[in-house]
């Protein structure tokens, strides 16, 4: 198994401290717009535009992202509410920061009256460069050792050293933690799945195949739902690794998230780009 010994902080003060979780988020984000400037402005697009659309999806990204984990741990934070805002002490969720990012680039938009090929075009845009953004990020998730997953026994399992490490948080929980919804933990020489790496990977091969479909397939659009359908997918499938809180099936939150956005994303599909491109 592998060892992952890192703290998870870069430095740390009294009033000000910073994770590799929240450095290679930003770097992703900073990445993520370069990107989409890349391509718009072979377009002509001004990058005033981007800019304002960015910096709206940003707010609604970090808005979405913590409002989806303090769901998913509704008990928790009932009973301390003032973690509500402490969101540098952690806890964000991607599927909030994708679709809150989503509706705050999509409400500037509206705001300045884009037209709707507009919008398509810098929604396909912003495709790769999501995809680009979200794998950078798990690196910082695999330092951090971020997400609780289950046991295994493949050679590439790996734990998590360090005590400060979050991951060491995920291990021995008690029946008393779990309360019938959280999975009970593994001890702490356990290897376990690494999740963060098995989704940098499909994050990865997702570029890949939207560069492949860019400027080759219509509606605008188009390409933002299959990126939306090749990370439900890739979602669907990785979070049975992970020890997060269940409901019922098994199923825990970004089950129902991915599967809600997979079939909006394949009904576009069939219904939008289909049509037109026979």
């Amino acid at each position: 198994m592998i060892k992952i010994p890192f703290h998870p902080m870069i430095f740390q003060f009294e009033y000000l401290a910073l994770s590799w979780h929240g450095f290679f988020s930003l770097v992703g984000v900073i990445a993520a717009i370069y990107i989409v400037i890349k391509q718009s402005r072979k377009v002509g697009i001004d990058d005033d535009l981007i800019f304002n659309v960015a910096s709206w999806g940003i707010i609604g990204g970090i808005i979405g992202a913590r409002l989806v984990h303090i769901i998913d741990h509704l008990d928790y934070y009932l009973d301390n509410p003032l973690y509500f805002i402490y969101i540098w002490k952690g806890g964000i969720g991607v599927w909030g920061g994708i679709i809150g990012g989503l509706l705050g680039g999509l409400a500037y938009c509206k705001f300045s009256k884009l037209s709707n090929e507009s919008m398509g075009q810098l929604m396909d845009f912003a495709a790769p460069a999501m995809l680009a953004g979200q794998a950078i990020g798990r690196i910082g998730d695999i330092i951090n050792g971020e997400h609780c997953s289950r046991a295994t026994d493949l050679f590439f399992g790996w734990w998590f050293s360090n005590p400060a490490s979050p991951g060491q948080q995920c291990i021995i929980r008690s029946e008393n933690y779990s309360n019938g919804h959280f999975p009970v933990g593994t001890d702490p020489g356990t290897a376990v799945h690494p999740s963060a790496l098995y989704e940098l990977i499909w994050d990865v091969l997702g570029m890949v195949v939207l560069v492949k479909f860019r400027n080759k397939i219509k509606p605008a659009g188009s390409l933002w739902f299959i990126y939306l359908g090749w990370y439900s997918l890739g979602r669907f499938v990785i979070q049975w690794t992970r020890l997060d809180k269940t409901y019922f099936w098994s199923f825990q939150e970004a089950h129902f998230i991915s599967i809600i956005c997979m079939i909006i994303s394949v009904s576009f599909i069939l219904i939008k780009t289909r049509k037109q491109n026979q």
